[in-house]
């Protein structure tokens, strides 16, 4: 889904001043005094807006060019691989950990500035220091109003909910949430699930859909990030307005907060410029941006709420998960195995 820039950037006017002047690893990036500034490279697997919207916003703050390259999150993380100290990306940003931790499996991110890993909370950043948290989203459970609802995510491989909810296996963002099952619950109670889960589950691709589906009554709940709903209640509630929203909270991987990452590669040749970036995104002007906007995912920097119409984070009782654990490929491997891919 993607949302409109206007909302984002206006957010960012009010803020700049205060950028001017503080240092590279200040919680907002700082203007170079160089002669010859750099364009830097942003491969961007967040939602394309929001990628823009701190691009834009640390140009203006630092007269420092930013080229916007867009795509999905192991679609970009497979393409640094293979590109290995060829890449010309300077800063990877995603919409999920996963594709962050396959990176930093491989050591290809540099090490985040000190002052900058202290703008983010560290469970929400690389327990190796090699990238922080930008954004974050909160798994849910979108039901139609009055159906019944599960007590756990874990609930839905039962054979009692055969063919009543949906699953978008194809997304990131549903690997994502299986990654979390996997490493909350261990590989064989989760492969049980993940079995389940194939038998029960009705297929969509993609979050919207999934709502659509909940909201028409097609099935009775489906499972989605918390911010498809609040997005469509925005535009008036055409495929939200029969639904409510499940946080299942008691650090149940249903629970899961997955955390859109950021991070400087390794092989950037422009390497203060580049933390200087990723200082400006998970900053205090950077989140305040995010917040105020209308992409309505979470901020996840210190003393920076999130949007005042979402659940405050601390109260989801999401499961505290080393971000670093949530292996893509296996999981990706294991659904294969399943017959969900």
């Amino acid at each position: 889904m993607r949302r409109s820039l206007a909302a984002l950037a206006a957010a960012t006017a009010a803020a700049l001043l205060a950028v001017a002047g503080c240092s590279s690893g200040s919680d907002s990036a700082s203007a170079t005094t160089k002669a010859d500034k750099p364009t830097l490279v942003l491969y961007n697997a967040q939602h394309e807006d929001v990628g823009k919207a701190w691009a834009d916003g640390f140009t203006k703050a630092t007269g420092i060019k930013v080229d916007v390259r867009n795509g999905s999150d192991f679609e970009m993380a497979n393409q640094i691989v293979a590109e290995g100290k060829a890449s010309p990306a300077d800063v990877f940003i995603t919409e999920n950990s996963p594709a962050m931790s396959l990176l930093s499996s491989k050591s290809l991110f540099a090490p985040v500035d000190a002052a900058t890993k202290a703008q983010v909370p560290a469970r929400y950043a690389s327990s190796a220091g090699d990238w922080v948290g930008v954004a974050a989203r909160s798994t849910v459970y979108a039901y139609h109003t009055g159906a019944p609802m599960p007590k756990s995510i874990l609930d839905l491989a039962k054979p009692e909910w055969k063919g009543k909810f949906g699953i978008s296996p194809s997304g990131a963002d549903f690997q994502a949430i299986v990654s979390a099952v996997y490493a909350v619950e261990g590989d064989a109670a989760a492969t049980t699930w993940l079995k389940g889960i194939k038998t029960n589950g009705k297929i969509y691709r993609g979050n919207t859909a999934i709502l659509q589906a909940v909201n028409a009554g097609q099935v009775q709940g489906g499972v989605i990030y918390h911010y498809y709903w609040f997005n469509d209640q925005a535009d008036g509630g055409k495929n939200s307005n029969n639904t409510k929203l499940e946080y299942f909270g008691h650090q149940d991987p249903g629970a899961f907060v997955s955390v859109s990452g950021g991070g400087v590669l390794k092989s950037s040749k422009h390497q203060a410029e580049a933390q200087q970036f990723l200082a400006y995104m998970s900053g205090k002007t950077g989140q305040e941006m995010l917040s105020a906007g209308t992409a309505m995912e979470y901020s996840v920097g210190n003393n920076v709420p999130a949007n005042p119409k979402l659940t405050p984070l601390d109260q989801l009782d999401s499961p505290n998960v080393d971000l670093n654990t949530l292996n893509g490929p296996k999981v990706i491997s294991e659904m294969q195995q399943v017959g969900l891919l």
